[in-house]
């Protein structure tokens, strides 16, 4: 079964073989932090903002991704993971915390929201390990390769699924992935890209789908029609089997991707479901639109798309092609606005865009590839942290209160605002925070944190919050001189959610200018 997509690797495996034979290192670009905004039904129930707001960590191997998760305040606590490096079941293990539930064999995004995972760097790939998103919302995927993933054979993940979400998701974007098997089920693959029991409000876009038997679903069964709200855009789907995707109930909005290599069927419409397919190029396919292996009917509206070297088979009991001649069987309205590419050039522009370490370009449906909008922050912004610039003024901590998390044995709070580096104040771990309160409103408008001496350089990710409103002031790694806004508070909180050991703070330094 699914054997077109294992005979059609043969060559692309013949020539990694060979390269690998020659010792030859494949580089990707250096790619960007997390750039642009959601879009389609990501857009929707609120939007998709992933961990906008919160700290940057990096993490290179699956346990750190855990232990990121696990040291955040909460379970919805913004954070960005950036990702560089090769993610696999020997680095992957299972981390503890109140804000998470992680599992050893796949990323587990469980009963969070509000995170962002992002590739960086010389690239993120997640090696016969999958993404599993469950319980969860406002999730954001991006830059990154899930590649090879199995539900039988060895070793197993996810449930075969590259990226799979289930039980009341809400609000995922995933975008510039590259998500690949190496053949169908009987090779021990299922889908690249599957929502089921609960699954709404997600956008697919500018993202490489191929070598599988299968794309990826919306719903499990034919009775599992809760899923729904769900844009692809700008993909390629290569050499897949089928279900690209399989849509059971709801509504999905399919528009200028590139469809290529279609075995056996494509967008299967089934069980009450609405497909809206817009400005799409199909090419060298077979039913790559319709119901299928069923007898309970979807229905689609199209508009603009190419059919270019498609064949449909005959209509029967369980088989409905949409085709020879594709006429719409439903009206389809979406309540977000979108920037559709005539089909003619969806080819160039999606090869020029999706999948991972492309350098997240974009289209504006003038069939030319953009650069996305930046998201770094204005150089000139007064919130940037200057580490070179010091503190002016005077220091407000001395004789102010403190407080803070659990504390190690022997140390104070009282250490961190006393003026001698000589004693220090270190959290029970390798994170915790520790405050700076004052009786009266004191504006801040810069903090210097002075590790003692002999731990210079153990603490890694931090955040500096206004305790009374719980505002991120700032965020970013390692310690030292941190500016941001001037601001009214009574009490400032710096927390540290990564070190390389346990820290040891000498000094929390607090100024107005």
């Amino acid at each position: 079964m699914r054997r077109p997509v294992a005979l059609r690797l043969q060559a692309a495996l013949g020539t990694l073989a060979l390269a690998a034979a020659a010792g030859v290192v494949l580089t990707m670009p250096e790619a960007a932090a997390a750039a642009g905004g959601a879009t389609g039904y990501a857009t929707q129930n609120g939007g998709t903002t992933g961990g906008a707001g919160g700290q940057t960590v990096r993490a290179t191997t699956g346990t750190a991704i855990h232990q990121a998760l696990c040291g955040r305040a909460d379970s919805s606590t913004p954070i960005t993971i950036e990702v560089e490096g090769t993610i696999n079941h020997g680095n992957t293990t299972k981390v503890s915390g109140d804000s998470c539930s992680t599992a050893a064999d796949k990323i587990e995004l469980k009963q969070v929201s509000n995170i962002t995972i992002v590739g960086v760097g010389g690239g993120a790939v997640f090696d016969q390990l999958g993404i599993h998103i469950r319980e969860s919302s406002n999730i954001v995927i991006q830059n990154v390769t899930v590649r090879n993933v199995k539900k039988s054979g060895s070793p197993t993940s996810n449930g075969g699924d590259a990226i799979g979400m289930e039980s009341d998701v809400r609000n995922v974007w995933v975008d510039h992935t590259t998500l690949e098997a190496s053949g169908g089920e009987s090779e021990g693959y299922d889908g690249l890209f599957d929502m089921k029991d609960n699954t709404q409000y997600v956008t697919l876009s500018y993202s490489t789908l191929r070598n599988s038997g299968r794309g990826g679903l919306i719903g499990s069964s034919e009775s599992d029609r809760s899923n729904g709200y769900v844009t692809f855009h700008h993909n390629l789907y290569e050499n897949i089997d089928s279900r690209a995707p399989l849509l059971r109930g709801g509504i999905a909005h399919m528009y200028n991707n590139h469809y290529k290599s279609l075995n056996e069927s494509g967008i299967n419409s089934r069980a009450g479901a609405k497909a809206k397919v817009d400005g799409n190029y199909f090419e060298d396919s077979k039913d790559v639109l319709g119901t299928f292996y069923t007898d309970q009917a979807g229905t689609w509206q199209v508009s603009g798309n190419i059919f270019d070297n498609v064949t449909w088979s005959e209509p029967g009991e369980d088989n409905n092609p949409a085709g020879p001649d594709p006429r719409s069987t439903t009206t389809v309205s979406v309540p977000y606005s979108f920037a559709l590419d005539d089909a003619s050039c969806v080819p160039s522009v999606v090869s020029a865009t999706a999948g991972a370490n492309k350098g997240l370009k974009v289209s504006d449906g003038s069939c030319t590839p953009q650069s996305p909008d930046p998201t770094d922050p204005d150089p000139t912004d007064p919130t940037d942290p200057d580490p070179t610039d010091p503190p002016s003024g005077t220091n407000l901590s001395v004789g102010a209160g403190a407080d803070g998390s659990s504390k190690a044995s022997g140390t104070s709070y009282g250490n961190v605002r006393d003026g001698d580096l000589g004693t220090y104040w270190s959290p029970a771990g390798t994170t915790g925070s520790v405050s700076v309160k004052w009786s009266s409103v004191t504006t801040v408008a810069k903090i210097n944190i002075r590790e003692a001496a002999g731990s210079e350089g153990t603490v890694g990710s931090y955040r500096v919050i206004d305790h009374g409103t719980g505002a991120v002031l700032a965020s970013g790694s390692g310690a030292g001189v941190i500016g941001f806004s001037p601001v009214a508070l009574e009490k400032i909180t710096f927390e540290i959610t990564g070190a390389s050991g346990t820290p040891r703070i000498a000094e929390f330094e607090t100024y107005a200018g």
